[in-house]
């Protein structure tokens, strides 16, 4: 019994990291066209939701910039390395964001703040995953694209960390 617990406990963890960490991540695209900073970033969330529904794990380390950091201790490898074991893992990922806010400062920086929910398939035992999670993204405009730098998150309802 404590071996079931302790595996299902595992589990949860690994996929409430997995999932966060496609959902930053997913988040992050370049912003190349002439349209202001707001459209750019709604644009740059639809772009990181299709790369990940698609399973295009490069595309999403991308858009993260190489100077990333948060206060979980990840860097852009760490969340590659999730993206890496999430991706194997499931067969099919659908997500549902929700941009409550977008925050520009300048035209060079932004924060975003994004509900997504979040349903995959996989071998498990059922089969099927589900989970909503709210994120604050912080990205910079070096001119050319938009990166992800820094990230909050986490499950609907509870503190973002």
């Amino acid at each position: 019994m404590k071996y079931i617990a302790t595996r299902y406990c595992e589990s949860a963890m690994f996929r409430c990291w997995a999932l966060a960490s496609v959902a930053i991540v997913l988040l992050c695209a370049c912003g190349k066209t002439n349209v202001g900073p707001e459209e750019q970033l709604r644009d740059w969330v639809s772009r990181g939701v299709t790369a990940a529904e698609n399973g295009e794990r490069r595309v999403l380390v991308g858009m993260i910039s190489p100077a990333y950091a948060d206060a979980r201790g990840n860097d852009r490898d760490r969340i590659e390395n999730i993206f890496r074991a999430y991706f194997l893992r499931m067969k099919k990922i659908e997500l549902l964001p929700a941009i409550e806010d977008i925050t520009v400062i300048g035209d060079s920086a932004a924060e975003l703040l994004i509900t997504v929910g979040m349903a995959g398939t996989h071998d498990g035992v059922l089969g099927f995953s589900a989970d909503a999670y709210r994120f604050s993204l912080v990205l910079e405009n070096d001119g050319a694209d938009w990166q992800l730098i820094s990230a909050r998150w986490g499950e609907l309802g509870q503190e973002l960390r």
